[in-house]
């Protein structure tokens, strides 16, 4: 019988009291893997007290201690690195390497919060006027919370969880009731990190978990990654009780492809963006407008590689591309490549209907090619967050800037050239958050926010880095005077 998943409360592990549960499948092979609670709002309160009361003794804390558990964290992560990325491709659905990968961007930002009594100083002005100096400080905000996807759920909770803390927050983490098991695993290697009880929550749930975080008045800010309008929703509720928020949502990623540019290096940097992750990532690559001779090169080079990638459980080393999250995503999927066609688009590389051996219960989509999508249509304009690339031709580069710009979404914008003025313009003037210069995802480091425009954002402050830190803290700035006749006292 499949485990029901826990909370973590106060420092320990609590049996949810909610009266529904869902199952947690393997996407691969639809293997009930666990069973996740959807703790109901009385819950999520318990928790958010728990936060409050730990935050006035975490806050005192000097930085310089606060990131002990951290630095064990790190320590943990890598010595479990093997377990945590079968358990990510256990019930995420990508290949191992991916899996593997997506914890060592989590490690980063583990790594660069350690910096926080550096990243969190304040600035002074001594004599602003005579004998009155000036300063600014950061103070943590209290009690903060994170929503987060299914599509990276080693990765995402860490471009919050490590700065929130570090800043002095106690921190709540409601994962995606799709891939709790991979939270419930850090969770355990965070107990053993040490930090104090109450600093730290693992809040199971859907959306009435959700929105009892957002309703709460002792939440003061909110972190979201997910869809578009499911980002808009939160940002607004979250807005209206007063909280900070930034919400990470969808994208429609566009690559622009130069006639100069290097065609075999072009087209696997291409494949392995649109088609990693099965697509299901924020930054991979939907749309590649080739410009003028680029076109026929391209179009035949990525319907061959397309063709050619491995697909099947992610767990064999050998497979190159897993199936999407649920039955639902393979259904909305293969409906929208089936709405291109209505529009126009040619299939040059159909991934419907195909099975995998040894896997007759997974959900696979295969790499799906459409070629002369139409810039119009409504296919060009939705997020499929599936592997299906879409094709489009420009005649010059002012054309294809004015398709990329075209769009509502912002996430990202990839160019390959060997030009460097035309590389420097297209950086110049698209409309996009993170720009990619002969490369196919533009993921900042953790050094770097995590930017987003138009729809792909909502907020101001993005995840990571100094972001992180600004979001997580409020400035207070503190003016004095100590006149000399009072210093004469004593």
């Amino acid at each position: 019988m499949a485990r029901l998943l826990e909370n973590f409360v106060d420092g320990g592990w609590r049996a949810s009291r909610a009266s529904e549960s869902l199952d947690v499948l393997n996407p691969a092979t639809a293997q009930v893997l666990a069973k996740v609670p959807l703790s109901p709002a009385e819950e999520v309160d318990s928790a958010v007290q728990a936060a409050a009361n730990a935050f006035a003794a975490w806050r005192r804390t000097p930085a310089g201690e606060r990131i002990q558990p951290l630095f064990r964290l790190k320590a943990l992560m890598e010595e479990n690195l093997d377990a945590l990325a079968r358990t990510i491709t256990e019930e995420c659905g990508k290949v191992y390497s991916e899996s593997a990968g997506e914890l060592r961007r989590a490690i980063e930002n583990v790594e660069t919060a350690c910096g926080i009594p550096v990243l969190m100083q304040g600035v002074n002005n001594e004599d602003i006027a005579s004998g009155i100096d000036e300063h600014m400080i950061r103070q943590p905000l209290g009690v903060v919370a994170a929503i987060t996807p299914f599509n990276f759920p080693g990765m995402i909770p860490f471009w919050f969880l490590p700065y929130a803390v570090a800043t002095g927050n106690c921190f709540l983490l409601k994962p995606s009731e799709r891939v709790p098991v991979t939270s419930w695993k850090l969770f355990e290697l965070l107990e053993r990190a040490g930090f104090p009880p109450g600093v730290l929550q693992l809040v199971n749930g859907g959306r009435d978990t959700v929105n009892a975080l957002l309703d709460h008045p002792l939440v003061r800010a909110i972190s979201f990654v997910g869809s578009t309008a499911t980002a808009r929703y939160i940002y607004s509720r979250a807005a209206a009780s007063g909280k900070r928020a930034q919400c990470q949502g969808g994208a429609k990623n566009p690559v622009v492809i130069l006639p100069d540019a290097d065609m075999e290096m072009t087209t696997r940097i291409l494949a392995d963006s649109a088609f990693g992750c099965a697509g299901q990532r924020c930054l991979a690559a939907s749309v590649a407008i080739t410009v003028g001779d680029a076109r026929g090169p391209l179009t035949g080079q990525i319907a061959e590689a397309s063709r050619k990638r491995k697909v099947g459980n992610g767990l064999d080393r050998d497979m190159e591309m897993g199936p999407v999250i649920s039955a639902q995503s393979k259904a909305r999927i293969e409906a929208l490549i089936a709405q291109g066609q209505q529009e126009g688009a040619k299939v040059l590389v159909d991934g419907r209907g195909k099975a995998v051996a040894g896997c007759d219960g997974g959900f696979f989509v295969f790499p799906t090619v459409l070629d002369e999508v139409p810039p119009q249509g409504e296919i060009a304009r939705t997020e499929i967050f599936g592997p299906v690339l879409s094709l489009m031709h420009a005649s010059n580069l002012s054309e294809a800037i004015e398709m990329v710009n075209a769009r509502s979404y912002g996430n990202m914008a990839c160019i390959f050239t060997t030009d460097g003025a035309n590389a420097r313009r297209f950086r110049y003037e698209v409309n996009a958050g993170n720009v990619g210069i002969n490369v196919g995802v533009a993921a900042p480091i953790s050094n770097f926010p995590f930017s987003g425009w138009g729809d792909s954002f909502f907020g101001d402050l993005h995840a990571q880095a100094h972001h992180g830190v600004e979001f997580y803290t409020q400035t207070k700035v503190v003016v004095e005077r100590w006149p000399r006749d009072w210093s004469r006292r004593f």
